[in-house]
């Protein structure tokens, strides 16, 4: 197992948010995380991302406990978070955006692969590598963003809520590319409220209802469940 959450109960000041989150993924999967604002999605990734204290429970990447670390040396064990609503640095070019993503690796050669790699990604940030970060699209911020993650060139990246604002278009475009990131060897972990693209790109998924999992299956059976079409898929089949 590359991921194994078990237990997990994060507070903000004294209002528990997460109740005992327990979530496995495993090496090469696409795993989705389906809820509504406030389920508890988000955290669950920054607690990952050590970003959040852990209130209990244990998250084991591998043979590491994460929530025993600093967010920089779980950054260094392979695990990229790419923010939602993108954060990128607006007054940076695209490559140097791209290049801050690769703070924790030494090696310049290999970091010129990766980045060439993105490039192949994504033709467009290459198009505009010497451009301000801040005059892009929403959707090239978002390629920007995931492109950023991989410069890490990471076990798995955690991915919160990429297809936000994003036309529909863009985001059939962009899971394609999150399939071909995935099939390079890039296990990925996707909280996203578009439910119907995220269980069509996820191997399995999990509902989560205000800090608790309701529900586990295959992607597929997810999206056949009438359940999580009533709640999620605007009631009709996938």
């Amino acid at each position: 197992m590359l991921l194994n959450i078990e237990n997990l109960r994060v507070k903000y000041g004294n209002i528990e948010v997460l109740h005992g989150v327990t979530l496995q993924v495993k090496q090469g999967e696409i795993v989705t995380i389906l809820g509504a604002n406030g389920a508890g999605k988000s955290t669950t990734l920054l607690s990952i991302s050590g970003l959040v204290r852990v209130a209990a429970g244990t998250i084991f990447f591998q043979n590491s406990e994460l929530q025993k670390l600093r967010a920089h040396d779980i950054v260094k064990l392979g695990i990229a978070q790419v923010p939602e609503g993108r954060r990128i640095f607006d007054t940076l070019t695209v490559q140097e955006n791209l290049n801050m993503g690769a703070f924790v690796r030494k090696d310049g050669h290999q970091i010129n692969e990766t980045r060439e790699w993105v490039y192949k990604l994504f033709p467009i940030l290459k198009e505009r590598r010497q451009q301000l970060a801040g005059t892009l699209s929403g959707g090239e911020q978002q390629m920007l963003a995931i492109g950023r993650g991989l410069m890490n060139k990471p076990r798995i990246l955690l991915l919160d809520e990429p297809s936000l604002g994003l036309a529909p278009l863009l985001v059939k475009a962009i899971f394609q590319t999150l399939d071909e990131v995935n099939q390079a060897g890039v296990t990925i972990l996707l909280v996203e409220q578009n439910a119907r693209a995220a269980l069509k790109l996820a191997h399995r998924g999990y509902v989560m209802e205000v800090g608790r999992i309701v529900l586990e299956d295959t992607a597929e059976a997810l999206l056949a469940n009438p359940e999580v079409q009533e709640a999620y898929l605007g009631g009709t089949r996938a």
